[in-house]
């Protein structure tokens, strides 16, 4: 069930990495230079409270100067790598291993 659940969230950020990577692509034409909306632009679009919470959040627990360094690392990079990397991840943590000396091995 676990299983499912991160591959599902994988699924989830591969299509929201899509959506990304076809909203850039169509700017980057119309306007005839590459355009790429950072992560921290989307979330803030999509979800400006949860931003200002994770934040507050991270702030408070982290420390402000650790936490804005991380920040403004990952907020500034493009929605399109950070959602891939969050699908790989998910995917990699629900993906089920096969037994490693065959199928008929003794557990």
């Amino acid at each position: 069930m676990i299983r499912l659940f991160f591959k599902f969230l994988a699924l989830l950020c591969l299509a929201g990495a899509v959506i990304a990577a076809v909203v850039d692509s169509s700017r980057s034409v119309a306007v005839s230079a590459v355009t790429l909306k950072s992560f921290g632009e989307v979330w803030g679009d999509f979800a400006p409270q949860s931003l200002g919470a994770v934040q507050a959040f991270g702030a408070a627990h982290l420390g402000a100067a650790t936490w804005s360094a991380v920040t403004n690392f990952v907020l500034a990079m493009p929605a399109v790598a950070i959602l891939m990397v969050l699908a790989v991840m998910f995917y990699a943590i629900g993906f089920k291993r096969s037994n490693r000396y065959g199928r008929f091995a003794a557990k």
